[in-house]
């Protein structure tokens, strides 16, 4: 069975290594500070901000760490390198901002049985400088958020810069209204906004890790694709897959009766493939007899 493979391969460009500094380290500085004040405040809103924004500090870290691993290139144990360690690090941080918020949730129902004064212009003032300092860090990664890993850290920013409004205007209204329930009313709100969010990022992550199509292809109209090259009479064993966050890799068998095509026709097919559905690894193996069955061709076969 006569047959071929192609690799049109690039490695991964990553780009935010400045923006997850400089994310990490305002976002740290600040857990402190809104910790600091929320203990002096005696505020459950900005203690329970504060813990979200540490939270989202460690989903930053992980988040950097697995673009680091991405630029290591392969060995004889990972031959595709440690790209899929983007893919870990996006499910990673759904599942964490998830868990973030069912905290909060938590934390404001117990307010809401329990209601306590709080210095109202302490709080408004520092969840004002969490919007500053969250929605720097969001627009840091803003740029990339065709990357699942950098679009979890964009959606974890952007979060906590809404969290922080939902704070200042629960302590603006508490203090104009006497309304103490109010403030964990806007936290449950907030809350519901972030897991619409996350639970897209939770299905995205989840999907790349068990393999599936990314969703911006179609994997039909890649078939239509490949087909309606000269020569190319079917093609079974169609695969479409995440390496990364940002790299997918195809596999296919053409069939190709009139002969095959030489080396110059797959490396044009992989460039198409990349420019058309930013597939970067292809591989093509091709079959010249369409009348050997081939072992993969039924489409339950893999």
């Amino acid at each position: 069975m006569p047959h071929d493979h192609h690799h049109h391969h690039h490695a991964p460009t990553n780009g935010h290594g400045s923006a997850f500094a400089w994310g990490i380290a305002l976002n740290l500085g600040f857990v402190f500070v809104e910790a600091s004040f929320g203990l002096l405040a005696n505020s459950m809103a900005l203690l329970a901000d504060a813990g979200h924004n540490l939270s989202d500090v460690l989903g930053l870290v992980v988040a950097w760490v697995a673009v680091i691993l991405a630029r290591r290139p392969p060995s004889a144990r990972f031959t595709y390198g440690l790209r899929a360690g983007s893919i870990l690090a996006a499910l990673f941080n759904a599942l964490f901002l998830l868990v973030a918020v069912g905290w909060m949730a938590w934390e404001a129902v117990g307010r809401l049985s329990h209601p306590e004064p709080v210095a109202e212009t302490v709080v408004m003032a520092v969840a004002g400088i969490g919007i500053l300092v969250n929605g720097l860090t969001a627009w840091l990664f803003s740029g990339g958020k065709g990357d699942l890993n950098i679009r979890g850290a964009y959606l974890h920013m952007a979060a906590d810069a809404a969290v922080s409004a939902g704070v200042v205007l629960g302590a603006l209204a508490m203090r104009l209204t006497g309304w103490l329930w109010l403030d964990p009313m806007v936290s449950l709100a907030v809350g519901a906004v972030i897991i619409w969010s996350g639970w897209g990022l939770l299905r995205g992550s989840l999907g790349l890790a068990l393999g599936a199509v990314p969703s911006t292809i179609d994997p039909a109209e890649v078939s239509r694709f490949l087909c309606a090259h000269p020569g190319v009479e079917s093609l079974h064993d169609l695969h479409i897959w995440a390496m990364s966050t940002t790299e997918t890799a195809l596999t296919a068998h053409l069939v190709m009766p009139a002969g095959h095509p030489g080396d110059a026709f797959l490396m044009a097919l992989a460039k198409a493939l990349e420019g058309r559905f930013a597939i970067g690894h292809v591989t093509l193996q091709v079959e010249t007899d369409p009348n050997t069955a081939c072992g993969l061709a039924p489409g339950h076969v893999v």
